[in-house]
């Protein structure tokens, strides 16, 4: 098992056929972008996603400041799933509210100081 374990993780993280170049080469296109040439408010998630996987979190944080509580949601959600914890409901109400709120103020700071393009 130790050895599977090594082994996925060499792979992910190998540098020339690694799980993660294949990641960076085969990004998805934003339709938003493509047809307006303005970033939408989840652009550079999944480069702040492959960021995060190599380990740089200031480079991830910088590309999308919401995916870290993205991803704290969804372990939540999924640790509430199974243990049906007494507050879960309204902690994820919350936590939904905040990562609406990053990604909102994230896009409005992109328009003041012209990021979008």
């Amino acid at each position: 098992m130790k050895a599977a374990l090594f082994l996925f993780f060499l792979v992910l993280w190998s540098e020339s056929k690694g799980v993660l170049h294949w990641l960076e080469n085969h990004l998805l296109t934003c339709p938003f972008k493509h047809l307006t040439g303005l970033d939408c408010p989840g652009c550079g998630a999944q480069r702040s996603v492959v960021a995060l996987l190599r380990g740089d979190l200031i480079t991830s944080f910088k590309l999308y400041p919401a995916t870290l509580p993205i991803i704290g949601l969804l372990v939540f959600s999924a640790i509430h799933l199974k243990f049906e914890l007494k507050n879960g409901a309204f902690i994820i109400k919350f936590l939904y509210i905040v990562v609406t709120l990053i990604i909102v103020i994230n896009y409005i700071y992109k328009i003041f100081t012209h990021q979008l393009i």
